[in-house]
């Protein structure tokens, strides 16, 4: 295990009912001009928003609506927001929603108190904000575990580049699992298989040799892997649903990172295709690791043989490493093919014209991976996704 320092900032309040029970409390210690942040409304249809709104009047709050954000935020948002933020002299921002919407409150808090772009004071100056407005996060879509870091991936469609910027860590995060019983089937698998896409990216990462971290993130996987089919099998059981909303949100509080470094080349090819073609996120990783791990079986094996054994059950008896790895693609295959998530881009929707070589060419390689990609090998990834 590599030496590491493990702090954690996010009050997390865990639980149906965790809203009304927990919200008064915090605003109480934030300043009276709020923004209420969500996506494209489907809180209103679901009675959060109502909710939400009644809380925020009985506390006294003059709120300052931003809605309209959208699954792969773009940076032309953020600036609309953080342009709010300063006009409407924002003192707390509330993000209602899932992944895109939660982190894109956390650019838009960072973006507010400065005068530069923070796009190029990131990846050109290679500085950071200092300030932040304060936020909190209310969790209606579950699957990034985005509410648990300060990372947020903004879609910059000048640069046609989908990739990290850097902003602020929620002072709290509601984590409702009744929110999340009205998203639409398909957006639950995707979240879902995203969540387990964040497990094996950190577990794929550096030591390769199985540590506390890696037991751990096996154990998650198992239960993402359990509780979507319970989920499938009965979109009303809230105790899978449950189960789910903390898994993902597991895989990004830095618990399974603890004393490890991460991969994530899977997140890095998908956020470049997500750039050039828009595309659902958990539906892009699942085409793409199936392939990618294919091209990474030779290093990976290993790593791969105890996932067949320890998180799909693969009996290792009277089988090699190799022949066990190949087990544990083949199992992860085949569950991407059980929930319904697609196999190809054509599925997808993706148009056979989309330029794969830039988007290999533009994907960053990570320097966690076991396998050290080049963008040759990338663009033959994405070729056997079509």
């Amino acid at each position: 295990m590599n030496t590491f320092t493990y702090k954690y900032p996010v009050t997390v309040y865990f639980g149906e009912g965790a809203a009304a029970k927990n919200l008064p409390a915090e605003l109480e210690k934030v300043g009276r001009n709020v923004l209420l942040a969500y996506g494209g409304g489907s809180i209103k249809r679901n009675g959060v928003y109502e909710e939400l709104t009644a809380l925020l009047t009985a506390a006294g709050k003059n709120v300052t609506e931003f809605s309209g954000i959208m699954s792969n935020p773009t940076y032309a948002k953020v600036q609309e927001g953080a342009k709010l933020a300063r006009e409407k002299r924002i003192d707390f921002i509330l993000a209602v929603g899932g992944g895109s919407v939660i982190d894109c409150c956390k650019i838009v808090s960072a973006q507010a108190g400065l005068e530069e772009d923070i796009w190029r004071l990131e990846n050109v100056e290679h500085g950071g904000p200092a300030a932040f407005i304060p936020m909190g996060a209310v969790v209606t879509a579950f699957g990034t575990g985005a509410e648990m870091n300060n990372g947020a991936v903004i879609t910059n469609e000048a640069e046609k580049i989908k990739g990290p910027l850097w902003g602020a860590f929620y002072d709290f995060a509601i984590l409702d699992p009744a929110y999340t019983m009205t998203m639409p089937m398909r957006q639950v698998i995707s979240g879902a298989f995203d969540a387990l896409s964040h497990c094996m990216e950190t577990y794929m990462g550096a030591p390769r040799e199985a540590n506390l971290s890696d037991e751990i993130n096996e154990a998650c996987q198992r239960n993402i892997i359990r509780n979507l089919r319970a989920t499938l099998k009965n979109p009303q059981d809230i105790a899978a649903r449950s189960e789910l909303v903390w898994a993902a949100a597991m895989g990004e509080n830095g618990i399974l990172k603890i004393g490890k470094a991460t991969d994530f080349q899977a997140h890095m090819l998908e956020h470049q295709l997500g750039a050039y073609t828009d595309c659902n996120h958990g539906q892009g990783l699942a085409v793409i690791h199936p392939a990618l791990y294919r091209h990474m079986l030779p290093e990976a094996a290993p790593q791969f043989a105890r996932l067949a054994v320890n998180v799909w059950g693969v009996s290792p008896d009277g089988k090699t490493q190799d022949e066990l790895a190949n087990a544990f693609i083949d199992a992860l295959s085949a569950f991407i093919r059980e929930v319904g998530l697609p196999t190809s881009f054509s599925e997808m929707g993706i148009p056979e014209e989309t330029d794969y070589k830039a988007i290999a060419d533009s994907t960053v390689l990570t320097g966690g991976c076991c396998k050290k990609f080049s963008h040759e090998e990338l663009l033959a990834v994405l070729n056997e996704c079509k």
